[in-house]
Formats: structure tokens, C-alpha cells, sequence
């Protein structure tokens, strides 16, 4: 059974989780909380799969991180500390949130508490029940004769491009989805769309539903708003590519290993 983690998470936009320096760095334990309560605003438990409970807490607004600490970004965990800590870290976090919108409950008004045997809320007077929030986005590779469709998003770091995606819209079926999303951002049609692979993705609650498909017509052009730059490519001209944690990256690995290259 794995150790109690306690995930204290800064005030930042994508709930940075703080943890004693090292190489690799070190996550606090249950038994380390005593001494930050005066620095924490809010804080709960987290059900885990083999019976045991995390705790995830937050830094009260405007309270610094506390001496000796340091403040880590939630993607990098998983290359520093490995896949199972990532995803724990995502669950605390989405608990976190679930618990900051709602304090109350939105039937009657009163006080909710965590539920003891789901990940949700409920309200101990009408026993109304809350649940994570969870936005279903898809994520698709598009090709064509051995060449990947990727593009650069805006809010991408310089240099870098990603296969397309987007969230799917009240009314769509995925597959509606991915044909919009790749004719929206790229200009392209696209066509034998088949089901990868999927994964939760808490930045902060999208679950990642992967496709591939491959090009029908058109020529890439970028929506010039979230979409920079749109561009085929091969495994010799690779631009920089997303983190090994994330489904983009499979999707673009197991391209790569289809065409009999792997990526650097």
C-alpha cells in the first residue's frame, strides 16, 4: 500500500503541489501537515482505489510557501516521481476544487461534507450529492501518406506544436467532435476516424478521449486564434513535442513507431 500523501497545493491558476527539495524531491506525508496549518485556507481527504485516503490542502490567499519547501508544476511528476504520484496529485486536486464550489449546498443551503465512500460531495440535510466536474475533450492525429498533421497553440512555449484538440460541444458525439475541431483549427476534412486511447488530464478537469483519422481534403490553414501555425510533418523534422506524460504524446509516439522511428 502507498504512503498517505499529503498534497498541499499553492494559490496558482494550475494548483502547483509543494514538496521538500531533493533529487528527486521528496512529497510530504499525513504526518507532515502539523506546522502548516496556520498557511492553509481549506483541506480534505482523497479515496484512493486500495482503501487508503491522500489529503490534499491549499494554501490560504496570499499566504507564502512555507520554509523549505518548494512549489512544483503537477506535470513534471510524473518523470520525477512516476505515474501513479501524477495521477494522485490530479484527483486531490480535482477533490480540492469540488470542495471550494461546494461549500453548500445548492438544493437547501446547508453545509456539505465529503461523502465516506465516493469521491463527491454531499449535504447531510437533503442529501443532495456533487460530483467533479469532468469536461470530455478529443485529441486526434491526423495523417496522411506518413506525414502527422500538428500545429502550434497560442499558449503553446515558443517552438512547440502538438496534434490538434478540443472540447466536445452539448449535442456532439466525439467523432462529430474531432471532425469539427480538425476543420475549425486546420481547415482540413478528414475521414476513418478510430478510436486510441483516453486519459484523464486534470489541468483542471478535462478527460482526453484520443482518435486517429486520416486526411481527406484540404490544405492546412491556421484559425489564427487559438491556432498559430498548422503544418504537416515527418519523423525527420520534428518540432518540439509535448511532454511524455500526456496522451499527445502517445498519439505521436505511436505515429513515430509506425513509421519506424522513435522520438528523441
Amino acid at each position: 500500500m502507498a504512503d498517505s500523501v499529503l498534497f498541499l497545493f499553492d494559490a496558482s491558476s494550475e494548483g502547483r503541489v509543494l514538496m521538500t527539495p531533493g533529487d528527486p524531491p521528496k512529497p510530504l506525508t499525513i504526518g507532515d501537515q502539523p506546522g502548516y496549518e496556520d498557511v492553509v485556507s481549506l483541506s480534505g481527504r482523497v479515496l484512493r482505489g486500495d482503501g487508503a485516503s491522500d489529503v490534499w490542502a491549499r494554501l490560504a490567499p496570499g499566504a507564502s510557501i512555507p520554509e523549505g519547501l518548494v512549489a512544483l508544476e503537477r506535470r513534471v511528476l510524473a518523470d520525477l516521481l512516476g505515474g501513479d504520484l501524477f495521477t494522485r496529485s490530479g484527483i486531490a486536486y480535482q477533490m480540492m476544487n469540488l470542495t471550494v464550489k461546494n461549500r453548500f449546498c445548492g438544493v437547501c443551503g446547508a453545509a456539505m461534507r465529503d461523502h465516506r465512500r465516493e469521491r463527491a460531495r454531499e449535504c447531510p440535510a437533503c442529501r443532495a450529492m456533487a460530483y467533479p466536474t469532468l469536461s470530455p475533450a478529443i485529441i486526434v492525429a491526423v495523417e496522411r501518406d506518413g506525414m502527422l498533421l500538428m500545429g502550434h497553440n497560442v499558449n503553446f512555449p515558443a517552438g512547440r506544436y502538438s496534434v490538434l484538440a478540443g472540447f466536445v460541444e452539448p449535442g456532439e458525439t466525439l467523432e462529430q467532435a474531432v471532425e469539427r475541431e480538425v476543420y475549425e483549427e486546420s481547415g482540413i476534412r478528414i475521414n476513418n476516424i478510430r478510436y486510441f486511447e483516453s486519459q484523464p488530464w486534470p489541468f483542471p478537469s478535462s478527460m482526453m478521449v484520443g482518435f486517429r483519422a486520416d486526411w481527406e481534403s484540404g490544405d492546412p490553414q491556421p484559425d489564427g486564434e487559438e491556432i498559430a501555425d498548422v503544418r504537416w510533418v515527418t519523423p525527420d523534422n520534428l518540432p518540439d513535442l509535448p511532454p511524455s506524460v500526456s496522451i499527445s504524446r502517445r498519439l505521436i509516439n505511436d505515429w513515430l513507431r509506425r513509421r519506424g522511428s522513435v522520438a528523441s
